[in-house]
């Protein structure tokens, strides 16, 4: 199968959205499907060969944080390039609604499509407003993924639809260090912090601000803080009794992650909110990490009721400070954690994740059938019926609601043209001649005259 996925943060950036898309494109092309990533990136950033760049971003203010999109007339056209030269059977857009290369891409294409809705946000009034303009597109959309019950909700309250729960996917086995590290015993407790440590979502404060009790209780214990982010700021937090006990390491790749999780006593994640998912409690109980949550209904969900990691009320410090001195004074309790979590973490293995993303794709990519025909069901997720049911929104085992494309049966590339699979498209922008880029520059004249 042709799969063409569209990411609309930038992979300049590292973030979760952008982590899910490359793992899933990885997992696809190991099944053997032809797989093409559009997403926005500067012309000097090292991409995997399957992504195609799609010019650089801007920085936007969105969810309490700081998203790198692409939008408007000229990523439009890059966009419909893209397009041409994928000839894809699917297209898997993740999160439409944004001013972004999914939205563009929505408004463009004429093949199935399958959406994932990623964030989790309590103010939905720009939803809400946008709605007579998103409609249209997102009406298109075949099927509908959540990642999880809180993005679903978030997704039901502002543009309705129906949706599969299916929470992000993890390499569970890249997460298990050669020789299977543990923490050692002759060395300083470690508690790790991973994250933008500069947003204040993020919640270090709450960390920092537990920490004098922690080191009340447990003189010796050390704090690592990896991440991006100004840590002169947050060195200026900082009272000199606590200072020494923090240490700030930046932005670390795969293995030093893996490293840091691995040898910690306690993984904090201490997030205020606007969580979707809880990503990198996953990677942390993957790597054998004893993790202390705060109670976002995202990180219960990936803890679960299995007794695999310990949550404490969102923002409260001294609760917080509480339950790291009860586990770093208990190494058995940290034993059982990191069995626990290891076995829990399994849930969201690539191997179960993406099979379900696929039963999804072959729901939507089927020979031509008339209405009322039933669909096969995408295996795994479950399905909840949205506020207001988009025409396009698409259940798999209800009826199906219009005809689709079979996979392959599309316009047939000649083999002669150049790969569609890698490269720019910054440089090969065609003229909007198409009736997809016809209705994306209408689109995007009412968007940027409302």
């Amino acid at each position: 199968m042709r799969i063409g996925l569209v990411c609309p943060y930038s992979f300049d950036v590292p973030g979760g959205v952008q982590l899910h898309i490359r793992d899933l494109a990885e997992y696809l092309l190991g099944r053997g499907h032809q797989v093409s990533v559009l997403a926005p990136a500067d012309e000097d950033t090292e991409l995997p060969p399957y992504v195609v760049s799609a010019g650089r971003a801007v920085p936007i203010r969105f969810n309490g944080s700081v998203a790198r999109l692409s939008f408007g007339p000229i990523v439009a056209n890059r966009v419909q390039a893209w397009l041409d030269e994928g000839d894809f059977d699917v297209l898997h857009l993740h999160e439409p609604a944004a001013p972004s290369l999914s939205l563009l891409t929505l408004w463009a294409a004429e093949v199935p499509i399958v959406a994932t809705f990623h964030s989790s946000q309590s103010k939905l009034g720009a939803l809400r407003a946008a709605q007579p303009l998103l409609q249209p597109g997102l009406d298109k959309i075949s099927a509908r993924i959540a990642v999880s019950e809180a993005a679903h909700r978030t997704m039901a309250s502002s543009v309705g639809g129906t949706t599969l729960v299916i929470p992000n996917g993890v390499y569970v086995d890249r997460f298990r260090a050669e020789g299977d590290l543990e923490p050692d015993p002759a060395a300083p407790p470690r508690i790790v912090f991973l994250g933008r440590f500069a947003e204040p979502r993020k919640g270090l404060p709450v960390l920092l601000a537990a920490l004098p009790l922690v080191l009340a209780q447990v003189p010796d214990a050390e704090l690592v803080v990896a991440g991006p982010g100004d840590r002169s700021e947050i060195k200026g937090m900082l009272s000199d009794q606590v200072a020494g006990s923090v240490r700030f390491v930046g932005t670390v790749g795969e293995a030093e992650k893996v490293e840091l999780l691995t040898r910690a006593n306690a993984y904090v994640a201490p997030n205020t909110g606007g969580e979707s998912f809880g990503i990198i409690l996953v990677e942390a109980m993957s790597a054998g990490a004893p993790v202390v949550a705060s109670a976002l209904d995202a990180f219960q969900a990936v803890i679960g009721d299995s007794g695999a990691g310990v949550v404490f009320p969102v923002g409260d410090h001294r609760a917080l400070a509480a339950e790291i001195v009860r586990l770093l004074e208990d190494p058995a309790e940290q034993r059982r954690l990191r069995a626990a979590g290891q076995e829990r973490a399994r849930q969201f293995d690539w191997s179960r994740v993406g099979a379900r993303i696929e039963a999804v794709y072959d729901s939507v990519a089927v020979p031509l059938v008339g209405a009322g025909s039933p669909v096969p069901r995408a295996a795994g997720g479950a399905s909840h019926g949205g506020a207001r049911a988009g025409a396009g929104a698409h259940d798999p085992g209800a009826g199906h609601r219009g005809p689709t494309r079979t996979a392959g049966s599309g316009r047939h590339r000649d083999p002669d043209r150049p790969s569609w699979a890698a490269g720019s498209v910054a440089a090969s922008v065609v003229p909007a001649a198409s009736s997809g880029a016809e209705r994306v520059r209408t689109r995007l004249r009412r968007w940027f005259t409302r």
